[in-house]
């Protein structure tokens, strides 16, 4: 049986199901066999952005995405934010390739894409659904454009978006499940908690274990999963990736969904207005979670225009590793001005945490 016809057993009787504790070990190997063979798939899809020929490469400090239903506004946007020159018209799927643009936010470069509309179904494959989400996994950050339509509420459309992403292995703004599988030679499966587990009882926790072929393994849990939570612990394709959402068109939203922005914590534009997109830029930025650092050498001033862009949390160990390998071993302390220093050129070690924009100055021995 092919893993199409798998899936779709596994998913009719999952559907007949109800879950309580009486059937949670049924339940839960189940759904566990499901995500492995999803897995399996996904990995047979990984060329699906080749397959579109995209052939994008990551620039820049970072790569944030457009994903929307279609005719959004996911063109206009990218072209007011940035240099592109994405093809806008008045049809859906307008867009049928990726088209890329750079936003540049205070010395900071951030790649956008814009990828063809995002639809129900989309990772089963309809609207070249599986090759845009191939796409997608690969963005640091992903903004979600919701606009007003007279056939899908705004909630339908988040809804409807975010249960693609999530199928296709995309957790948006959630982090790693805090779970250690260790494997071993022998043993069978011991199971540590430093929290109450309340969700999975120990029967369930080790049937998904062997589900994925796991029978030798010391597990820790961190944390009180869920069962979803548990079999994303298992699966190493799933990507962790911020959301930002948008409500676009905001001239023509309808009084009946106004409160939706408030419910998603979502920025409201309107592309074809200008209305909010100096809002946007800096959403866009305080959600990718970077920071800049500006450098500066001894008796010198600080280069604040080609700042150093860096993940945060940062430490001044992470600055000596990205500038290069073995400035880490070289480096002897620091110094700091800015928002984290006490005093302007305060002296700090390498394991000091920095913020945005803070000037630094190292000292190499």
């Amino acid at each position: 049986m092919s893993i199409e016809n798998q899936i779709k057993d596994i998913e009719a009787e999952l559907a007949k199901m109800k879950y309580n504790k009486a059937t949670q070990f049924h339940f839960g190997k189940l759904r566990a066999k499901l995500a492995k063979l999803k897995n399996d798939e996904q990995k047979r899809h990984s060329g699906g952005a080749r397959g579109l020929g995209y052939g994008l490469k990551k620039r820049g400090d970072a790569t944030v995405v457009f994903v929307g239903y279609p005719s959004a506004g996911k063109s206009t946007l990218l072209n007011l934010l940035t240099n592109a020159e994405s093809k806008v018209a008045a049809y859906e799927f307008t867009t049928l390739t990726v088209v890329p643009g750079v936003l540049e936010y205070d010395g900071a470069r951030i790649q956008l894409w814009d990828v063809p509309g995002l639809v129900e179904a989309a990772s089963a494959g309809r609207g070249r659904g599986k090759e845009v989400l191939s796409v997608i996994r690969v963005a640091d950050a992903i903004v979600m454009l919701l606009a007003p339509r007279a056939d899908v509420s705004l909630e339908e459309q988040y809804n409807i978006m975010l249960t693609e992403l999530i199928n296709a292995g995309i957790r948006p703004n959630q982090t790693r499940p805090d779970i250690a599988i260790e494997k071993r030679e022998g043993g069978g499966i011991t199971i540590a908690a430093a929290v109450a587990l309340k969700h999975l009882d120990r029967k369930t926790i080790i049937g998904v274990l062997h589900e994925f072929g796991i029978m030798n393994a010391e597990v820790t849990f961190r944390e009180d999963p869920t069962l979803d939570r548990l079999i994303d612990a298992l699966s190493p394709s799933r990507v962790y990736v911020p959301l930002l959402v948008i409500v676009n068109k905001l001239d023509l939203l309808p009084s009946g969904e106004q409160e939706i922005v408030q419910r998603f914590d979502a920025t409201a534009i309107s592309a074809t207005e200008g209305t909010n997109i100096n809002q946007l830029r800096d959403a866009i930025w305080n959600r990718l979670g970077l920071i800049r650092i500006f450098l500066k050498k001894e008796g010198q001033e600080p280069d604040l225009k080609e700042p150093l862009i860096l993940k945060a949390p940062a430490t001044v160990r992470t600055i000596c590793e990205t500038l290069h390998k073995d400035v880490v071993k070289n480096v002897e302390y620091a110094r700091l001005w800015g928002p984290s220093a006490k005093f302007g050129g305060q002296k700090i070690g390498i394991d000091f945490k920095i913020k945005d924009k803070d000037i630094i100055e190292l000292h190499i021995r």
